[in-house]
């Protein structure tokens, strides 16, 4: 028998230590979510079973990391038991870089919650929290966000329905600065010619019309287009079915500030034209 759905929402922001899951969850307080840090795993189902009985507790986010003992197996269990209760939830995975987390460590001084050499433990973590991972509806990268730039990603986050609708970011960026840790899908867009090589173009981006016009021009780039953004259409209802109510698509080149920005935009424009939610991210343009 299926459990019937109760009214109320649960988000649990879990990740790597040091990833930002603090800062999380007060964004979810600055936006009327009840907040809980380091609930221990064992009280969650008693927890959640007054979520959406009480006024306000139909919002809830739950913060729960590594520090936990028996973590993943206690926790794998925990959520197959909220689902039994009928609870909507949703796990938000906050990541960095293995440098980015080892230097927040090293400027605030603050002990990893296992205890060992900071380098040894971030590796260790992130071994660990390999599964979770790929079971979190949605990953945050908080490598180069900023506090407003996470408060806008989650924000947008909370936007979705109780549906299985999915919410599309689509994000350029540059080779030259690493894969965002957060894509989903990664395309290469490094087959097209350069606009950086063309003199009137190098100190424009991908925003600018004469580039789209460039591209636009190159032998095969409608085809790509076209059949690329008609391929993530075709895959949408299988991650869909398979849970995913959150999908990062980034398009890379060389710099992030041509090529990748107006293909990311012109898919970005698609997928809306088709009734998709979806938001549009240039990491790179500005380096």
């Amino acid at each position: 028998m299926t459990a019937k759905k109760r009214k109320g929402r649960i988000f649990i922001i879990t990740g790597m230590s040091g990833a930002g899951k603090s800062q999380a969850l007060k964004s979810f307080e600055d936006l009327g979510f009840y907040c809980i840090d380091n609930l221990p795993i064992s009280l969650i189902p008693e927890f959640a079973g007054l979520v959406g009985d009480r006024h306000y507790l139909r919002n809830v986010a739950l913060g729960i990391d590594i520090r936990e003992g028996r973590f993943f197996k206690d926790f794998i269990r925990t959520l197959d038991d909220l689902g039994k209760l009928g609870l909507d939830y949703k796990i938000i995975f906050m990541d960095a870089t293995d440098e980015a987390l080892m230097q927040r460590f090293s400027e605030t001084r603050h002990r990893h919650p296992l205890g060992k050499n900071i380098a040894a433990a971030v590796r260790e973590e992130r071994r660990i929290l390999t599964d979770l991972k790929a079971r979190a509806n949605k990953v945050i990268d908080t490598t180069k966000l900023t506090l407003g730039e996470l408060k806008e990603i989650l924000s947008s986050t909370l936007e979705l329905k109780r549906t299985a609708e999915m919410k599309l970011s689509v994000i350029s960026f540059g080779y030259k600065y690493g894969i965002p840790l957060d894509a989903d899908i990664v395309m290469d867009v490094r087959f097209l010619p350069n606009p950086y090589y063309v003199p009137s173009l190098r100190k424009k981006t991908g925003l600018d019309a004469p580039v789209g016009a460039y591209l636009r021009r190159q032998p095969g780039f409608k085809n790509f287009l076209k059949s690329y953004t008609e391929q993530i259409k075709a895959l949408l209802p299988l991650y869909i079915r398979e849970g995913k109510s959150y999908l990062t698509i980034a398009i890379g080149c060389t710099g992030g500030r041509h090529r990748s920005v107006y293909i990311a935009g012109e898919i970005a424009r698609n997928l809306a034209a088709g009734g998709f939610s979806v938001s549009e991210y240039h990491r790179d343009i500005r380096k």
